[in-house]
């Protein structure tokens, strides 16, 4: 059973910085690229980043260029989403994502709120 489980999500002030962790099993987290989308309130999910399978190239959303950095060890199995200067329109449930051919799976979040 593939899981994935979200953490590091929290309240922040606007400008400041969280880095989100995702701790995958059930399946061969080198093998896949991973990602990172968010859910606003109120809005749609939306993508934020993927990194590939070997962690070499990454993308992001525009959005996210130049404030977050997605990275992987895959010796853990572990994502990691690493957000600088944050402002409240970041405030979001993060979820980690591995995608096959035909599936989609995603964890079950960690919410960030930036609030002053």
């Amino acid at each position: 059973e593939i899981q994935l489980m979200e953490s590091g999500g929290g309240l922040v002030q606007p400008g400041g910085s969280l880095t989100l962790s995702c701790v995958a099993s059930g399946f061969t987290f080198s093998s896949y690229e991973m990602e990172w989308v968010r859910q606003p309130p109120g809005k749609e999910i939306e993508w934020v980043s993927r990194i590939s399978i070997q962690g070499r190239r990454t993308y992001y959303a525009d959005f996210a260029k130049g404030r977050f950095t997605i990275s992987r060890d895959n010796g853990k199995n572990v994502l990691y989403l690493q957000m600088n200067r944050l402002s409240t329109e970041d405030t979001a449930v993060y979820y980690c994502q591995v995608r096959g051919i035909q599936w989609t799976h995603r964890g079950q979040g960690t919410q960030v709120t930036v609030s002053s």
